[in-house]
């Protein structure tokens, strides 16, 4: 449910999140929600850190939502752009936000899951990664010993950084996720914050061997590497942009969601009504294509 929780403000990109958009999401045949929220920008910059009771309860209202149309829900903390450039400055506050948010959810449905931090990236390396994740999650089970965390990925959530990846010493009720674009130049050809993506518009993703093989091979390592670790896998993002050409974008989404349904991963499509979104909020309707390449009608 992406645009609307993470941007700045809920509504300045142009989603704000409806009452009957979980229903439609829910009668759709989508069991699960992934909600990203920019926590950073309604929290107080000293300490205690507190995080302001109307976001908090407009929070509130998203997973009650949620979880009343039996939908399980993942909450993040999404473009906390400080941490990215000053990685010990904003460590502290990091935690403590954690810390409000599990306090506050701790009693909440074992179908809320927390994700610890979208697209760790810039100066918060894997190595540091690392470290503030493994503190985050303990942090978090002082609270919510049996919670369900999803453990991302640095150098922006991709698979690059995988083999640097140290998880926390009890993997129990712990999920890897990762995000996956390939190729980039197809998924954000005209993406406006992509420096030179117009110059791929006209990208076409046919489907061929080849360009499926690429997809496999990266697809089998992240298994490998989570099956070696007994751990399970979500696929958090993934999309292509709409000024791509429709017929490449429902080859290639249909094509990753074949690949997660063989290997028993999770999926989350980025996004529900914004620009790579499978909802149009002007005609109130799903783009038909893009929406079965999801949820095929034989499923």
């Amino acid at each position: 449910m992406g645009n609307a929780l993470e941007a700045p403000n809920e509504g300045e990109w142009g989603v704000t999140l409806k009452e009957e958009y979980f229903s439609i999401i829910k009668n759709a045949g989508f069991n699960s929600v992934r909600i990203p929220i920019k926590w950073s920008a309604h929290a107080l910059t000293n300490p205690p850190y507190t995080i302001s009771s109307t976001f908090f309860s407009r929070v509130d209202w998203a997973i009650d939502q949620a979880l009343k149309n039996n939908l399980a829900v993942i909450i993040n903390i999404h473009h906390y752009d400080e941490i990215m450039e000053s990685p010990q400055l904003h460590k502290e506050r990091f935690l403590l936000i954690w810390e409000q948010i599990a306090n506050r959810y701790k009693n909440y449905s074992y179908k809320l899951f927390f994700e610890i931090l979208n697209e760790p990236h810039s100066n918060l390396t894997p190595a540091l990664w690392n470290v503030f994740m493994i503190e985050a999650v303990n942090k978090i089970r002082e609270s919510n010993p049996n919670r369900t965390m999803l453990i991302g990925l640095t150098d922006w959530g991709g698979i690059s950084s995988l083999n640097q990846l140290v998880l926390p010493a009890n993997k129990t009720n712990i999920i890897l996720t990762f995000h996956y674009y390939s190729p980039f130049q197809f998924t954000h050809q005209g993406a406006e914050w992509v420096n030179g993506s117009n110059a791929w518009l006209g990208t076409l993703w046919n489907g061929t061997q080849s360009e499926k093989n690429s997809i496999i091979n990266e697809f089998n390592y992240v298994v490998l590497w989570a099956a070696s670790r007994n751990i399970p896998v979500n696929l958090g993002e993934f999309g292509a942009y709409s000024k791509a050409d429709m017929d490449s974008r429902v080859r290639w989404t249909s094509f990753i969601v074949e690949l997660c349904n063989n290997y028993n991963i999770s999926f989350h499509y980025w996004e529900f009504c914004a620009g790579f979104g499978i909802y149009d909020q002007s005609t109130g309707k799903f783009i038909e294509p893009l929406y079965r390449a999801l949820i095929p009608l034989n499923s």
